[in-house]
C-alpha cells in the first residue's frame, strides 16, 4: 500500500541550469521511493518568463494578451520534458504534461484566467501506471482552445488546484528560501522563519508584496482546507506550514513585514466634489479590468479634490491612458504618476484584540523620519506607501520595533 498522493511544486530558481533540475529529480524520486504517488508542478526555468516579456516588448510595446499567453506558456512546456527526462535517466517512469493536455479548463480572461474546473482522468490514469506525473504550472485552455496563463506565480494556483482535486495528503511548494520569515531575509538577515502561519495572514503577505506565494493559490487552499508545506528545494529542513489555525495566534500580535516596490501611484487633480464622481472613476476603471489598490481622497476648501490610488506598475501605461480620460471626461484636472514608492505593511491575526498597533508602526518610520503619504488598513493588516528609497530602512525599522528577530 502505498503512502498516498503527494503534489509537490518547483519554482524557476529551482529549475535554473542542467545540475539543479538533475537535484529537483533526485528528490522527487527520494519521495517516489518511499512509496508515495507524485504529481509534480513546475514554473519555467530561472528567468524565462521576464525574458520572454522583453522579447514581446521589443517587438510590440503593447502586445495582444492572448498573444502573450501563446508566447508564455512554452516557458513552462521547457521545463515539464526537461525534468521528465532527468527522471527517466535515474530509472524511474514519469510523463510530461502542458496544463492544455491535462485539461486545466479556465475563463478566457487572458493573461489572469481563472481555473473553472480541472479534467484529472488522464492524471489517474498515468498514476496507476505507476508513472511520476509532471504537469506545467501556470497554465490552461479556454472551451474554445485558446491557451491561457493564470498571472504570476499562478504555478502556485495549479499546484494547490491539483492538489484540491486529486485529494492530496499535502502541497508542497519548493522555493530558493526555507518558509515564510517575518519578512525578506534578504532585507533583514535577522528575520525569523515561521513555523507555522494561517491562511489568512499568509493571504494577506502575499496581496501585500510577499513573493513567496501567490495570493490566488492560499485564497483556494484556505477554501478547500489544502494544507500547504513552503520549503526549500536546496535543503532537506522543513518550512512553514500554511494552516486554517495556528496554536499561540493570539499571543503573536505581528506576524510579518512585507515591501513592495512595484506598485505605482496615480494622481487625479482638481476633481469636482460632488456626489458619484469617485463612483464613477472607480468603476470605469474595474471595466477595463484594473485592481486598484490604496485609494486616498483630499478634500481642499475650494470643493475641489485630489484623489490617489495605487496599481501594480505592470499595467501603468493602460491606466494612465484610461484615467486621463476619465479625468477629460469629469472635467477634472491633471493626471499624475509616481513610480518612486514602495508600500510598507505589518500583517498579524493578533492586531484585531491589541489596540496601538498602528501607533506603534508610525513611531518606527517617525524615529526614521520616513514620511508616510498615504494608510490602508485591514482587519489583520496596517499598509504605509513611502518614499523607494526607504523601503529597506523601513522594513528593517518595523521589524525591530515589533521585535520579530531571531
Amino acid at each position: 500500500m502505498g503512502k498516498g498522493l503527494m503534489v509537490q511544486k518547483f519554482g524557476g530558481s529551482s529549475l535554473a541550469n542542467v545540475e539543479r533540475i538533475q537535484n529537483v529529480a533526485k528528490r522527487i524520486v527520494s519521495y517516489k521511493k518511499k512509496g508515495y504517488d507524485l504529481v509534480v508542478v513546475v514554473s519555467a526555468l530561472g528567468d524565462t518568463t521576464d525574458e520572454l516579456i522583453k522579447l514581446a516588448n521589443r517587438i510590440n510595446p503593447e502586445p495582444s494578451e492572448r498573444e502573450m499567453d501563446m508566447l508564455l506558456s512554452t516557458g513552462e512546456q521547457v521545463s515539464v520534458a526537461l525534468l521528465a527526462m532527468a527522471i527517466h535517466k535515474l530509472g524511474y517512469e514519469a510523463i510530461s504534461f502542458t496544463g492544455i493536455q491535462v485539461g486545466i479548463i479556465t475563463d478566457s480572461s487572458h493573461t489572469r484566467a481563472r481555473i473553472i474546473k480541472i479534467n484529472t482522468d488522464k492524471i489517474k490514469q498515468e498514476l496507476n501506471n505507476d508513472k511520476i506525473v509532471i504537469v506545467a504550472g501556470f497554465q490552461g485552455v479556454t472551451f474554445n482552445q485558446d491557451i491561457t496563463t493564470l498571472g504570476r506565480g499562478g504555478s502556485d494556483l495549479t499546484a494547490v488546484a491539483l492538489a484540491k482535486e486529486l485529494n492530496a495528503k499535502e502541497c508542497e511548494i519548493y522555493t530558493d528560501v526555507e518558509g515564510i520569515y517575518t519578512t525578506d531575509p534578504r532585507i533583514e538577515p535577522k528575520a525569523r522563519k515561521l513555523e507555522a502561519i494561517t491562511y489568512d495572514e499568509m493571504l494577506e503577505m502575499a496581496s501585500l508584496g510577499a513573493q513567496v506565494m501567490q495570493a490566488r493559490s492560499i485564497e483556494v487552499a484556505k477554501k478547500f482546507n489544502v494544507p500547504i508545506h513552503v520549503r526549500s528545494s536546496f535543503s532537506k529542513k522543513s518550512g512553514t506550514m500554511i494552516l486554517r489555525e495556528v496554536k499561540k495566534m493570539e499571543d503573536v500580535v505581528v506576524s510579518g513585514v512585507t515591501v513592495n516596490k512595484s506598485e505605482a501611484k496615480i494622481t487625479v487633480c482638481n476633481v469636482p466634489d460632488r456626489p458619484g464622481i469617485a463612483a464613477r472613476i472607480f468603476k470605469e476603471l474595474a471595466v477595463h479590468g484594473i485592481s486598484v489598490d490604496m485609494i486616498v481622497q483630499n478634500v481642499s476648501h475650494l470643493r475641489q479634490t485630489d484623489i490617489s490610488f495605487t496599481v501594480d506598475k505592470i499595467i501603468l501605461p493602460k491606466v494612465i491612458k484610461l484615467t486621463k480620460q476619465i479625468a477629460k471626461d469629469i472635467k477634472a484636472g491633471d493626471v499624475l504618476q509616481d513610480e518612486d514608492i514602495a508600500r510598507v505593511s505589518i500583517v498579524g491575526v493578533g492586531m484585531k484584540s491589541h489596540p496601538g498597533v498602528a501607533a506603534k508602526m508610525f513611531e518606527a518610520l517617525a524615529e526614521n523620519r520616513i514620511n508616510i503619504e498615504m494608510i490602508s488598513t485591514s482587519d489583520i493588516s496596517i499598509s504605509c506607501i513611502i518614499r523607494k528609497r526607504f523601503a529597506e530602512l523601513a522594513t528593517r525599522a518595523i521589524h525591530k520595533k515589533f521585535a520579530l528577530a531571531k
